[in-house]
């Protein structure tokens, strides 16, 4: 295989990993409530909480992740707990989890959940908590998400939550209860499908960083995100089927060099 051309396959497939780009195609507007919600909440320390959802590669995760790298000055003086609920071992998991990252002393049941109460009731920075695969924490009485939802409303809480989750109706299925109080259920924030136009342009944009002729042919990126916009809208997917064509692609060009005739007519 020539080196340019091993290179510029190899950077194809780099790029269209589903890393978080420095900007996200099509997610401008979650991405600015996102940044509001942050900066009125934790700069303005208003506790508060946000839900978000939609269904998986629709950019909910990459968002967050983003809007926190560029706000990372900002939010130096408050404390930023990402967790992902999937990696626990039980709904009650993320009390302890929780803890742990607080540098709370050890303790368990009601103490355990008193315990972050009174830390989350102190004075202190405002205390930001990320948790994605919300859905995780769905538990017989919902008693886990009523818990953690009921904090920010607290007297003198200092807590903003913020939780990702693939089921839209999750507040209004499992937390009917918190739009009983005066001030309401979370906020909401929906990640719709991505469009075929959205897709292309992703497309588009991560292969647009590989220098040279373009690996992928724009009627195959417009087929491609036309195919996934149909099904899923899932962006992931669409980066997974682009990198098997190139890693496809790849596989032949190395396969015509081998078999091209040696110079001098030598078998």
């Amino acid at each position: 295989l020539p080196p340019l051309a091993g290179t510029c396959y190899q950077q194809a497939k780099q790029v269209l990993h589903a890393a978080v780009p420095d900007r996200l195609q099509g997610r401008e507007r979650e991405t600015g409530i996102l940044r509001q919600f942050l900066r009125e909440h934790v700069l303005g320390r208003r506790p508060g909480s946000l839900y978000v959802s939609g269904a998986p590669g629709t950019g909910k995760t990459a968002c967050l992740s983003r809007v926190l790298l560029d706000c990372k000055d900002e939010l130096a003086g408050s404390r930023t707990v990402v967790l992902n609920c999937m990696a626990l071992g039980s709904p009650h998991g993320v009390f302890p989890a929780l803890a742990q990252h607080l540098g709370l002393p050890v303790a368990t049941g009601r103490e355990r959940i008193r315990s972050l109460e009174k830390h989350l009731t102190a004075q202190g920075p405002m205390v930001l908590l990320v948790l994605d695969e919300l859905d995780q924490l769905e538990s017989k009485g919902q008693d886990v998400l009523y818990t953690l939802f009921e904090w920010p409303r607290l007297p003198s809480s200092r807590l903003v939550l913020v939780g990702l989750a693939n089921a839209l109706d999750l507040t209004d299925r499992s937390l009917a209860r918190l739009a009983a109080h005066p001030a309401g259920s979370p906020q909401l924030l929906h990640f719709p499908p991505y469009t075929k136009e959205q897709l292309t342009r992703i497309l588009q944009e991560r292969l647009g960083q590989v220098a040279g002729d373009p690996v992928l042919d724009t009627a195959a990126l417009q087929f491609c995100a036309r195919k996934v916009s149909a099904v899923s809208g899932d962006a992931r997917k669409a980066l997974d089927v682009c990198r098997r064509a190139v890693e496809v692609v790849e596989l032949e060009v190395r396969g015509q060099t081998l078999l091209k005739p040696l110079p001098g007519g030598e078998s």
